[in-house]
């Protein structure tokens, strides 16, 4: 086989591989959610379906009070308002930075593992890792989900972000460039020799 064959199956392997990629992306901007709070900042969420990995990166400022948990809530009876218990974070993010008034997060989850759900969430989609994760997905998709950072000036929640979908573009997209550009270049090589 020569080059230009096995460059090709390269290039068409890792265009296969990039396209079966199934990422979304969800945002946030964290705003006080009582009156007198005075914390900000803004949360990236990232869901991997394939390995059932929820990464969390959050960045926040200005608390009134220290850090004393945090959470992914889910899910509201309407998008965008209204509370919901504990679905990820059990008790609170593992890592998640407490005593402080300000810091960085980053944390990836395992969502196959009930432990990182809430008991009453977990017992309430099903009582099953997957169950749960479909249930917790389908909620974030829906805009009823939101992190909540909880401090100890306000116990039930001082700054919260509503977690959005961010379109990014399809990893589909990307691979068929890939794979055309490759075939391009092969046909250019086979044509001067």
């Amino acid at each position: 086989m020569n080059a230009a064959r096995i460059a090709v199956a390269a290039l068409l392997f890792t265009a296969w591989g990039v396209a079966h990629a199934h990422i979304q992306v969800f945002t946030g901007t964290l705003a006080p959610e009582a009156s007198g709070a005075t914390g900000s900042g803004t949360v990236r969420v990232e869901y991997e379906e394939e390995i059932h990995a929820l990464t969390i990166e959050a960045s926040f400022s200005g608390l009134s009070g220290t850090v004393t948990q945090s959470h992914i809530h889910c899910c509201t009876t309407v998008a965008g308002t209204g509370n919901a218990g504990v679905a990820v974070g059990n008790p609170s993010l593992t890592g998640f930075p407490l005593n402080v008034q300000s810091g960085t997060f980053l944390n990836s989850f395992d969502l196959s593992t009930t432990g990182v759900y809430g008991a009453a969430f977990l017992a309430g989609s099903g009582g099953a890792a997957l169950s749960a994760e479909a249930f917790l997905i389908a909620g974030m998709l829906a805009g009823k989900s939101y992190l909540n950072i909880h401090t100890t000036t306000f116990g039930p929640g001082e700054i919260r972000a509503y977690l959005t979908l961010t379109p990014v573009p399809e990893p589909e997209s990307y691979a068929l460039m890939i794979a055309g550009l490759g075939l391009l270049v092969c046909a250019a090589r086979a044509r001067r020799r």
